[in-house]
């Protein structure tokens, strides 16, 4: 299970990665790239994922904080969601709020004390 569960969280930290790079890559011409919810849809399940193990296995996890990074992730699919949808809503404001969020959820997880 551990193997697994190292697996599962490199993948997160891929998914986030992929999508701060895809939006920065494109702050001079403002849009959402299909890579950018890619990167988004694989984080959010191996979020998801680890967090099930966890509570399967009976870790002390933490939910407020486990929460708050879903809700985060949540808002950042759905304004990818949106702007790969109607990309002329796009703007540099846009990407950068989604890429602030991005850097606050990686920030929550390595800052917030605890082991979830």
């Amino acid at each position: 299970m551990h193997v697994l569960v190292g697996i599962l969280i490199a993948l997160h930290l891929i998914g986030w990665a992929i999508s701060l790079g895809a939006l920065l890559a494109t702050m001079k011409q403002p849009r959402v790239l299909s890579g950018v919810l890619h990167g988004l849809y694989l984080a959010l399940a191996t979020g998801l994922a680890v967090t099930g193990i966890g509570g399967a296995q009976g870790w002390d996890l933490n939910y407020v904080k486990l929460g708050i990074k879903l809700v985060i992730a949540v808002v950042v699919l759905a304004l990818g969601i949106v702007g790969k949808n109607q990309p002329e809503r796009v703007t540099k404001g846009w990407l950068g709020g989604m890429a602030g969020l991005i850097v606050v959820n990686v920030f929550l997880a390595v800052l917030w004390s605890g082991e979830s």
